[in-house]
């Protein structure tokens, strides 16, 4: 169960409230190193799957810690950010990111409730939309870098195309799990209300 994919997916649960304190240092170096650290849980992110495919060290656990330590980071990430800079060009795409993970996770738990996990599956556009995602957050991060207000601006775009990618991925899923949404419970198996 600890084996070295879980255990890179734990240091990712572990580095979001070491991220969230740098982010908050008054420092010039602060925005650097918060910044290295995101791009640290991201890379993570990357090498405990293929490590987990390539050693064959898959497990429930890890299935379960990823998807989580995932959208904590992201979300935790850009909540600080929006703090950060409290305007509604950035506030609008963190917020359909946000309800975007909380509508694709509560999709991919009913339908594996019913049998049809299958159906939500992670998606080549779900890939280019974190990775659109990723790197916005790093570059918005880097928000007083030396790199200039054209390093942030270049990242508050990316973060709105990850917000459209978002939005077009839901739609894919809620398509494909559409079927099975739209079936009118069978009478007398006591179906839940809503």
């Amino acid at each position: 169960m600890w084996n070295l994919p879980n255990l890179l997916t734990l240091l990712r649960i572990l580095l979001i409230p070491v991220f969230v304190a740098v982010f908050y240092v008054e420092a010039p170096w602060s925005a650097y190193v918060a910044a290295a650290i995101f791009g640290a849980a991201a890379l993570t992110d990357w090498l405990d799957g293929y490590l987990a495919r390539r050693l064959e060290q898959t497990s429930p656990l890890g299935a379960f810690l990823d998807p989580v330590a995932d959208k904590l980071m992201v979300a935790v990430s850009l909540v600080v950010l929006v703090q950060a800079d409290p305007r509604l060009w950035l506030a609008l795409p963190v917020m359909v990111i946000i309800g975007r993970e909380i509508t694709v996770s509560a999709l991919r738990e009913w339908m594996a409730e019913i049998g049809a996990r299958a159906t939500v599956a992670v998606s080549m556009l779900g890939k280019i939309k974190t990775t659109a995602q990723m790197v916005s957050i790093a570059l918005l991060i880097l928000r007083d870098s030396i790199f200039g207000p054209w390093f942030y601006d270049l990242g508050v775009w990316l973060l709105h195309l990850a917000a459209v990618l978002t939005l077009w991925s839901m739609a894919l899923y809620l398509r494909a799990a559409w079927p099975s949404l739209s079936r009118l419970p069978d009478v007398g198996k006591g179906v839940d209300k809503v």
